[in-house]
């Protein structure tokens, strides 16, 4: 089903399914139900759906959230509305969930020449060496703890990083590395290019570092690389309870542009 999970893509609505959701497909660590009119897939107790156009309106959303909730043990708490849509939210009142977190997709602007991307003293810049052992276990070492309490984004593996490293929009040049004088990973940039929009797909600050202005500096070099693409505009995802986050990306010039919904079940 894995190449099934990208037909379900609708121009001017969000992807279904997350990346990390499609790792896990293609890895087998995923229950897939359904079939071309629709999909859910359920991994580590989360449930994402997703009706093609043409067979929406007919029940089937309805059916597919009911075989997966008969999965037994393997039946989701949580599920994802990816673009908070109006049927997702009937779903959700019809099967009793109510939302409990949301994740905000911001977009700015990015005028070429106007990002200064120079770095403190003491600190340099270098780019991701694929593959190298090294550069993968000081990034998952600094994901890990910066986003120690992140759900998601902290628990990466090195075979999760090595799935995206083969993906066709990865380039190690769009992950920024940040290191100190004695040559520790301070922070990163990671840059997804698809399109005309450049996404800030991951930016981590280690944690005694944080609230040194690091994250302005990682955004301000993270910018500059999207310009010297070519781009002008770019996206981020960020928790919506998340004010520090949400204040520096205010501050960076980026305003709200879309909305995901997590629901959780009744008994969850």
């Amino acid at each position: 089903m894995t190449v099934a999970l990208d037909g379900f893509t609708v121009p001017g609505e969000p992807r279904a399914f997350s990346d990390q959701t499609m790792v896990d497909v293609a890895a087998g660590r995923a229950t897939v139900l359904g079939d071309e009119r629709g999909v859910a897939v359920v991994r580590d107790g989360e449930l994402e759906l997703v009706v093609g156009q043409e067979a929406r309106g007919h029940g089937l959303g309805t059916a597919l959230v009911e075989r997966a909730l008969a999965l037994g043990d393997g039946a989701p708490r949580l599920a994802w509305a990816h673009g908070d849509h109006p049927g997702a939210r009937a779903l959700a009142r019809r099967f009793g969930w109510t939302p409990v977190r949301t994740l905000l997709q911001l977009h700015a602007p990015i005028a070429a020449g106007a990002v200064d991307p120079r770095v403190p003293e003491g600190f340099s810049l270098a780019t991701f060496r694929p593959g190298d052992p090294g550069d993968e276990s000081d990034w998952l070492a600094l994901n890990a703890s910066a986003f120690a309490h992140h759900p998601e984004q902290g628990r990466m593996t090195l075979d999760d990083l090595r799935a995206r490293e083969s993906e066709p929009w990865f380039s190690g040049d769009d992950l920024l590395l940040l290191r100190d004088a004695r040559g520790d990973l301070a922070g990163s940039c990671w840059l997804k290019v698809e399109g005309d929009v450049g996404e800030f797909y991951a930016v981590a600050v280690r944690p005694d570092l944080q609230g040194r202005g690091l994250g302005g500096v990682l955004m301000r070099a993270g910018a500059a690389r999207l310009t010297g693409r070519g781009l002008a505009a770019a996206a981020l995802y960020v928790e919506g309870d998340n004010e520090p986050a949400l204040a520096l990306y205010r501050r960076s010039g980026f305003t709200q542009h879309a909305i995901d919904v997590q629901y959780a079940a009744p008994s969850a």
